[in-house]
């Protein structure tokens, strides 16, 4: 059954891509926004079912990648101190900041625990109530309901030893960015289909209108990019830009509204730093007034500056669709997922940890 499976599905990803060539007169640049889906590209070869003209570009859809090295440095810093239990999921812990990681705060010594939920961090903070709990709280619209979530629950518990450590983004202000970026390349999107299944896809629609761009609301499986690559590459062909909805049995145009009340509850919209991208306007989450008590930022005396970062990682232009990973003269050659130099290498999400999984020391001009 499982081979039946695998040769159906082998049969209708050959014929969306026969599809996608039929109709494909002129070249086009595709930008797929998420991690997971730049993933799934890869390891499944969907670029070679492809044809020619028609080109996927990797876009900054990693949160683990976007966070900036000031932020890793914060995080650093108070995962090193005695009194503070730092709750983390494990793709940060080998982030290189300015001159360690999260994971040498560990090996030294320091309270750095892997957590799956920011309410398992919660609970840590109810069971040790004379040691300080910060969660990292990272991601996109994805993880942020969770993250208010906590908040939530830790103000209602009244816990004074809980903190977030925040670097929450927001997916379209950076579309917007990368669209209106004189020397772009991309002329359509693959919006992340799990983000829209919280926000909806309503936002995208203003976008499309000014940028002149199909945007495509998208799923996770081979099947559902390679749709999402046709219905692009119709639209494109067309001259005709709008928000389509590939992932109709996970998404609505609304969106999932109790997730997005919680969000407006605890979180405010304002800039965020992305790495690579610079500070995008309205492209945060930060905690409302009410909340600010539990902001690590604030409640911890801890000198950051801002620093440079120096390690040669071309992880910006990756994420604005201008390169390839291998295209980086380090990818491979002195940066691999034990020894990383970016971040765009450690993340599960991560683009250059894709193009080293699945097609590893591969060089430059063979991608």
């Amino acid at each position: 059954m499982k081979y039946l499976n695998e040769y159906r599905q082998r049969q209708s990803i050959e014929t969306i891509a026969a599809e996608i060539a039929r109709i494909t007169t002129r070249p086009w640049t595709i930008m797929e926004v998420c991690g997971g889906q730049t993933h799934a590209i890869v390891k499944y070869g969907l670029q070679a079912f492809l044809p020619d003209q028609v080109e996927l570009v990797h876009g900054p859809g990693c949160p683990v990648c976007v966070t900036s090295l000031e932020v890793i440095d914060l995080a650093i810093a108070l995962a090193a101190r005695p009194e503070v239990i730092f709750c983390s999921f494990g793709d940060m812990l080998q982030v290189p900041g300015s001159d360690k990681s999260l994971l040498a705060v560990k090996a030294a010594g320091g309270d750095v625990r892997i957590v799956y939920s920011p309410l398992h961090a919660v609970d840590l903070a109810l069971q040790n109530p004379h040691r300080q709990v910060v969660f990292f709280a990272i991601g996109f619209e994805t993880t942020a309901p969770a993250n208010a979530m906590a908040a939530y629950q830790a103000q209602q518990r009244g816990l004074e030893n809980f903190s977030l450590l925040i670097s929450q983004f927001l997916v379209p202000p950076a579309i917007e960015s990368i669209s209106a970026t004189v020397d772009s390349r991309v002329q359509a999107y693959l919006a992340a289909g799990h983000v829209c299944a919280i926000m909806g896809y309503k936002q995208y629609r203003p976008l499309a209108e000014k940028f002149q761009l199909p945007i495509v609301v998208t799923g996770f499986e081979p099947l559902d990019i390679l749709e999402g690559v046709l219905m692009c590459v119709r639209q494109l062909e067309q001259g005709s830009y709008r928000v389509e909805n590939q992932y109709a049995r996970a998404v609505t145009q609304r969106g999932n509204l109790p997730a997005q009340n919680m969000l407006t509850q605890v979180f405010e919209v304002g800039p965020q730093v992305w790495r690579g991208l610079g500070e995008i306007a309205g492209s945060g989450l930060h905690l409302r007034d009410e909340f600010s008590h539990l902001d690590a930022r604030a409640k911890f005396a801890v000198e950051t500056c801002t620093p440079l970062d120096t390690s040669g990682c071309i992880s910006g232009e990756i994420m604005q669709g201008r390169k390839k990973p291998g295209e980086c003269p380090h990818f491979s050659r002195g940066c691999d997922p034990q020894h990383p130099i970016g971040a765009p290498m450690v993340s599960s999400e991560g683009p250059c940890a894709a193009y080293y999984r699945y097609q590893k020391r591969v060089t430059a001009s063979e991608y």
